[in-house]
C-alpha cells in the first residue's frame, strides 16, 4: 500500500516509508525537526539523537531546504499539528542533496516569484490553490457525467473567430491562415444536434493586451451546449451546476481553505436560486448611485462590482442589449434590442464568471448576422449548416476556470490559479 501524507491517519501506529522533500529544519540540541512534504501534504518528522544511528543522526543534520529523500518512521497521534500527526523518524536514505534554494522565508517579489514559478509552486499556499483548483475541475466533470453529458473536444487551432473579435492569435496552418481558439463554443453547438448535451474543457486564448488582476493570455473554459433547452432553463442548469461545484470544494477542500483563511462562510451561501437583475435594472441602479454609464454601454469592473456588493450570492445580469453581445444571440422575440443572455457574477469583486445565452435557432435570422458583422458566409457555411438541418432551440455557456478558482480561494490575482501563467508580459517559464 502507498502511504501518502495526506491520508497518513490510515498509518497511525504503524513504522512507514515514504518519498519526501525537505522542506525546512529545526534543531533543539539533541532533537532534529523535519518539516516534510510529498506532494499530498506536510508532516513533521522528529529525530532523536539517541533513538537513531550516528549515521543517520548526521544524515538528517546534513539536509538542505528541498532535499529529496525516503524517509522511514512511526507514525503518531500529535494534536498540536494541524494534520493531527507527526514521525517519529528512525531512518533516512538521501536521494538527492538540494543546492542552496532561491526562495526562503523572506519577503520575495511577484516578478522573483513569477520568474521561479516552477520552484513557487512548492509551497503550502500555492499547492493549496492547485489542490483546490484541481477539485474544482473534478467536480465540474462530476456535475456534467452524473446529468447525462458527453465530454467532446473542439480544436485549438481554428480558421475563424467565435465571437468576430479582432483579439485572436494568428499562426499558419501550412498555406492557410489560422487562429488559436478563443472558444469551444461554435464546435459544442455543432456537437450538441449530435448528442444532445455536451460540453468541453480545455486552453482558449485571447491576445488582449490588458494587465488587470481578472485577466490571462492563456485560460481554460468549461463550455455546455445544450439542445432543446431555452434561456430559463438554461439559467436554471447554471445555478444547479456551480451550487455542486462550490459545495463540493467546501466538503472535500478544508485544510485547504483553511490554510488560504479563507471566509468559507461567503462561499456556503451560493446555493441556488440565485437573484437576478435585467441589464436595464442594472443601468439604473448604477445610475441612482452616482455612475457615469448610460444605456447600451458595457460593464466594466467598478459596475461589476458595485452591482454584485448588493447581494451575497452570485448575481445573473440578463437581457444585454443586442449590439452589446455575440452574433449568435438569440433575441428576445418581446424586445428586438435585448437578447436572451446572462452574465454571471461572482460576489466580493470577483466579476463575471459565466457567461451564457439562448442560441439563434433561425436560419435566416443568422444569415442576416453574418452579413451586420461582416463574416465570412464561406468560413461560417458549416454553422449555417446547423440551422438548416433540424434546427432546434438551444442554449449554453462558458465558465473560466482562473477567475472561479480566484473567487473560490479568496485571491488577489488569478497569476495564481493556474501552474504556470501567461500574462501580456511573461511567457517564462
Amino acid at each position: 500500500m502507498t502511504v501518502t501524507i495526506r491520508h497518513i491517519a490510515k498509518n497511525a501506529g504503524e513504522e512507514v516509508t515514504f518519498g519526501a522533500w525537505m522542506t525546512n529544519k529545526r534543531s533543539s540540541g539533541k532533537i532534529q525537526f523535519l518539516q516534510l512534504r510529498d506532494g499530498t501534504g506536510f508532516i513533521q518528522g522528529v529525530v532523536v539523537k539517541n533513538e537513531v544511528s550516528e549515521e543517520i543522526w548526521e544524515a538528517c543534520n546534513s539536509l538542505t531546504q528541498e532535499s529529496s529523500l525516503y524517509v522511514t518512521g512511526l507514525v503518531r497521534e500529535d494534536n498540536r499539528s494541524k494534520l493531527g500527526y507527526e514521525l517519529t523518524i528512525s531512518k533516512i536514505e538521501i536521494i538527492h542533496l538540494a543546492e542552496e534554494y532561491p526562495i526562503s522565508k523572506k519577503e520575495h517579489g511577484t516578478d522573483f516569484l513569477m520568474d521561479h514559478r516552477h520552484l513557487w509552486l512548492r509551497t503550502p499556499r500555492q499547492q493549496a490553490i492547485m489542490t483546490i483548483r484541481g477539485e474544482i475541475i473534478r467536480a465540474i466533470q462530476e456535475y456534467f457525467t452524473e446529468n447525462g453529458y458527453t465530454l467532446v473536444d473542439p480544436p485549438i487551432l481554428t480558421p475563424t473567430s467565435a465571437e468576430g473579435t479582432t483579439s485572436l492569435f494568428h499562426t499558419k496552418y501550412f498555406e492557410e491562415d489560422a487562429y488559436l481558439s478563443q472558444s469551444g463554443q461554435l464546435y459544442m453547438e455543432a456537437a450538441a444536434m449530435a448528442l444532445g448535451r455536451v460540453y468541453s474543457f480545455g486552453p482558449t486564448f485571447r491576445a488582449e493586451k490588458s494587465k488587470t488582476r481578472r485577466h490571462l493570455i492563456e485560460f481554460w473554459m468549461i463550455e455546455p451546449e445544450m439542445a432543446f433547452v431555452e434561456h430559463e432553463e438554461n439559467l436554471h442548469i447554471q445555478e444547479e451546476f456551480l451550487t455542486h461545484v462550490i459545495q463540493a470544494v467546501l466538503k472535500n477542500c478544508e485544510n485547504e481553505l483553511a490554510l488560504l483563511e479563507r471566509d468559507t462562510s461567503k462561499l456556503a451561501k451560493t446555493v441556488a436560486p440565485f437573484p437576478r437583475i435585467t441589464y436595464d435594472e442594472a443601468i439604473k441602479l448604477l445610475q441612482e448611485e452616482g455612475h457615469e454609464i448610460t444605456w447600451g454601454e458595457d460593464f466594466g469592473a467598478p459596475h461589476e462590482t458595485a452591482l454584485a456588493e448588493k447581494y451575497e450570492k452570485p448575481l445573473f445580469i440578463t437581457h444585454y442589449p443586442t449590439e452589446l453581445k455575440a452574433f449568435y444571440m438569440k433575441p428576445d422575440p418581446q424586445r428586438q434590442d435585448v437578447v436572451l443572455c446572462a452574465d454571471l457574477i461572482a460576489p466580493e469583486g470577483y466579476g463575471e464568471i459565466i457567461g451564457g445565452s439562448q442560441r439563434i435557432d433561425d436560419p435566416v435570422l443568422i444569415e442576416e448576422r453574418f452579413k451586420e458583422h461582416n463574416l465570412s458566409m464561406y468560413a461560417y457555411k458549416w454553422y449555417l449548416d446547423l440551422r438548416k438541418y433540424g434546427s432546434v432551440p438551444h442554449s449554453g455557456f462558458g465558465l473560466g476556470l482562473e477567475r472561479t478558482v480566484a473567487w473560490v480561494c479568496g485571491l488577489d490575482h488569478v497569476r495564481e490559479t493556474i501552474p504556470f501563467p501567461r500574462l501580456l508580459n511573461r511567457l517564462y517559464p
